[in-house]
């Protein structure tokens, strides 16, 4: 059981509470009282410094496509390291890459490499901004979009400081410089016409609106249909451009959400599966707008794009393998991994009369203890307040999930792998027979 036979993980955080203010890098991987430490990964599975093994259905937050050291992806790194490692030159690696992304996706014809989804998205906003020579961005409040100052306005605002949704007013990050805000415009989630008045107040100053097709921090909520269309029609006819965060979205489809919808942006901002577990980032677009944002020759670029290890050898190279081995026969079995686990977890939830929704999409599945459609991030905001009781739901149901073999997100979510079986679905949906169940039992 958790924390009890977790010795080594104890020492290690005691440790690193020494030197790294509480105790690591990643917000996200720490739970009370002290995270799991791993020490090795193989396939589909995590083992951790006590020797224990879980079925990992975060897949370090969706990068792991193919979960932990795919042969084949490890011996395309291997090579690499042996030949080329890093360098101040670009290498053939990076072609390869970009070749397969620009042929995958519809609306990238060109593509430049960085080193994160953050950077990606903070890419693709300073493009936009250069093609369009204006400074005004238009984001849906509640999205995650990294750390930049600039894509975290509204992030996670406190409902303390909300103003009327017409307004559109951006509340600025903690740590982030006093503009921030003034340089963005809030839209609420799938609020077509209000999205589309405050689209046109502001259209004239308006670089681009970026939007995220699936947003986690909604509760993995889908962009209607109906939204994205006024987006596309709207940043049209204002001269801005449509940015897709397609960081954690790329899942959606064999050609990423984009595919799938039938809306093609601007730019597109990729990150997590397309680098085969290493660190990656990129921004790819139309020719037209990457050509003039971007290339340098002449000296006619319009925004300076640099970076020590931008489109690395051992990313790019580790990359191609992944996104090859990630084919369309490989996509629809995944997908039907998502729908099974899905399906099952909504069964198991109804099956104890518990409060929870099943979302998600694809190999994406999250899952929530409260009701109500959770279509905003006010509607969110409002359903933790009204069920107080979520909270310790959602850390029962993650804590029983740790000590019976399986590593999920901890409030609530589940990314898959390739190298999952219909097996290890099973146990997850076992398991949450038993977790609901006994959620029931402790109500009653």
């Amino acid at each position: 059981m958790f924390p009890d036979d977790h010795p080594g993980s104890r020492a290690l955080f005691e440790r690193a509470l020494k030197v790294m203010p509480g105790g690591n890098s990643r917000h996200t991987v720490y739970f009370p009282p002290y995270p799991v430490y791993a020490a090795k990964g193989e396939g589909a599975r995590v083992t951790d410094v006590d020797g224990i093994s879980r079925l990992d259905f975060i897949n370090n937050y969706s990068s792991l496509i193919h979960g932990h050291c795919h042969p084949e992806v490890t011996a395309a790194i291997t090579r690499q390291a042996a030949t080329l490692q890093a360098v101040s030159l670009p290498t053939e690696a990076e072609i390869e890459l970009a070749e397969i992304l620009c042929a995958r996706l519809p609306s990238v014809e060109q593509i430049r490499f960085a080193n994160s989804g953050t950077e990606g998205v903070m890419m693709a906003i300073k493009a936009a901004r250069g093609f369009t020579g204006r400074r005004l961005i238009a984001k849906v409040e509640g999205a995650y979009h990294g750390s930049d100052d600039t894509a975290a306005v509204s992030t996670y605002p406190h409902p303390s400081k909300w103003s009327d949704p017409d307004e559109g007013r951006g509340i600025s990050e903690p740590g982030s410089g006093p503009g921030a805000a003034a340089d963005v415009i809030i839209l609420q989630m799938n609020d077509v016409e209000g999205g589309r008045r405050l689209i046109r107040r502001h259209g004239a100053e308006l670089a681009a609106v970026l939007v995220d097709p699936l947003v986690k921090n909604l509760g993995y909520r889908p962009a209607s249909p109906a939204f994205l269309e006024m987006l596309r029609e709207e940043t049209r006819a204002a001269g801005a451009l449509l940015i897709f965060d397609e960081v954690y979205s790329l899942r959606l489809g064999y050609g990423g959400a984009q595919e799938v919808l039938g809306v093609r942006a601007d730019l597109t901002a990729l990150g997590k599966i397309i680098g085969g577990g290493l660190p990656v980032g990129a921004v790819g677009g139309s020719a037209e707008i990457m050509t003039a944002v971007f290339d340098p020759r002449g000296g006619k670029a319009k925004v300076s794009h640099g970076g020590t290890y931008n489109a690395n050898p051992l990313t790019m190279a580790a990359g191609a393998v992944s996104m090859r081995l990630f084919d369309r026969a490989a996509f629809d079995r995944l997908s039907g991994l998502g729908d099974r686990l899905r399906k099952g977890l909504a069964e198991a939830a109804s099956a104890a009369g518990a409060t929870a929704r099943v979302t998600g999409a694809a190999s994406i599945v999250g899952l929530f203890h409260m009701s109500g459609s959770g279509e905003t991030f006010r509607d969110m905001a409002k359903a933790r307040m009204e069920n107080p009781e979520a909270g310790r739901k959602a850390e029962h149901f993650f804590r029983h999930m740790l000590d019976n073999g399986v590593l999920m997100g901890a409030p609530g979510f589940f990314v898959l792998s390739t190298v999952l079986t219909e097996a290890d679905i099973d146990h997850v949906i076992n398991e949450a027979h038993v977790a609901f169940s006994t959620l029931r039992k402790a109500a009653a």
